[in-house]
């Protein structure tokens, strides 16, 4: 049964992935309680609910930073806050270096992240070898561990967000796609749904790879398109710890964490894959794309390369979904220009779940 529209709100959020549900959680904890999440089709089904849910807090500047040291410790309490369990570790992370120039580039991290109050310190490869049981640290010149970054699960954290906005009085309804936003003396006034119209003081896009498509409806340019992003999982792998902290092996553009008994394991390549240059379709939701293993294909060598037991263990899924991204892999955050009343947050460069 389609949900009922209300006819009126003061803050009409569209897109309820991670964003749009921490967008909605927010208000209400600065008390607006009159507040409408309007989702597509359901939580998180867009591309939240495939992200690997790495929680780093070390971030380019200060700002950066700050936002992802709240974050974990927003997600460390929300369990307890909402009822909703989310899945939410503090595992720590290894950083390993293949290369004397990387532990270079770390070293410039660790002093930033001191200055920046967050705690990286180097260990030694044998270290290394002891936090992460069956890593390979036979190639490496040098490990940093930042014992305080986590990982959790971003469709349980989703609606946790979710759940504590809705008791702060926000309503959030689930299938209701939004088709348009009105305006009046050049500031927002409502939007158009497939159920009806809703008046509004303010549209928030948290519409994701939808986004630059919403901001169009009111001339307004959200510079950011999709991408292929993969990540796969393995089948149970003997005597791995259980909750080992993720690993991050820049040199080989991968990262790996703990899934299971297994490892789950993923990356950024150099030259990434373009997806959606024909739009997106109409009944996207938890969707994945083609496998494409020849494009996975330098990942899956760091991996043989960096734990051994991956020579023999068995792949139980890869995954390949779309994600945003933008131009200068900067966020897209704040009151549009050029219009009033009208926000965006989009283009979180799949860094959504760890800065929401």
């Amino acid at each position: 049964m389609s949900p009922k529209i209300p006819v009126q709100a003061q803050v009409v959020i569209i897109g309820g992935g991670i964003i749009g549900c921490s967008v909605a959680y927010h208000l209400t904890k600065l008390g607006w309680s009159d507040v409408l999440v309007l989702e597509r089709k359901e939580l998180g089904s867009g591309t939240t609910w495939a992200a690997a849910g790495l929680l780093a807090q070390l971030r380019q500047n200060q700002e950066m930073t700050n936002l992802a040291k709240y974050t974990v410790d927003l997600y460390e309490g929300l369990e307890a806050e909402t009822g909703v369990a989310t899945g939410f570790r503090k595992n720590g992370a290894v950083a390993v270096c293949q290369t004397e120039d990387r532990r270079k580039e770390l070293l410039r991290a660790a002093a930033m992240a001191r200055a920046f109050n967050v705690e990286m310190v180097e260990i030694s490869t044998k270290e290394d070898g002891e936090l992460v049981p069956g890593m390979n640290t036979n190639d490496l010149v040098a490990a940093f561990y930042l014992p305080y970054d986590g990982v959790t699960n971003p469709i349980d954290t989703t609606r946790a967000l979710a759940k504590g906005a809705k008791i702060g009085g926000a309503r959030i309804l689930e299938n209701v796609r939004v088709t348009g936003i009105k305006t009046k003396d050049n500031a927002v006034c409502g939007v158009s749904t497939e159920q009806g119209d809703v008046t509004c003081e303010y549209v928030v896009n948290c519409a994701g790879m939808w986004g630059r498509q919403v901001g169009q409806w009111v001339d307004v340019s959200v510079p950011l398109h999709a991408a292929e992003h993969m990540h796969a999982v393995t089948m149970p792998i003997e005597g791995l710890k259980k909750h080992f902290p993720t690993v991050r092996d820049f040199d080989g553009e991968t990262y790996f964490k703990s899934e299971g008994d297994g490892i789950l394991f993923g990356g950024f390549e150099s030259i990434s894959k373009p997806w959606g240059m024909k739009g997106i379709p109409a009944e996207f939701m938890y969707t994945e794309l083609n496998q494409d293993w020849d494009q996975f294909q330098p990942i899956m060598d760091c991996a043989l390369k960096r734990f051994s037991a991956m020579e023999t263990a068995q792949i139980r899924h890869l995954s390949v979904v779309p994600e945003s991204f933008t131009p200068d892999t900067i966020f897209m955050v704040g009151e549009a220009p050029g219009g009033r009343n009208f926000f965006v947050g989009c283009g979180m460069n799949s860094g959504g779940i760890q800065s929401a």
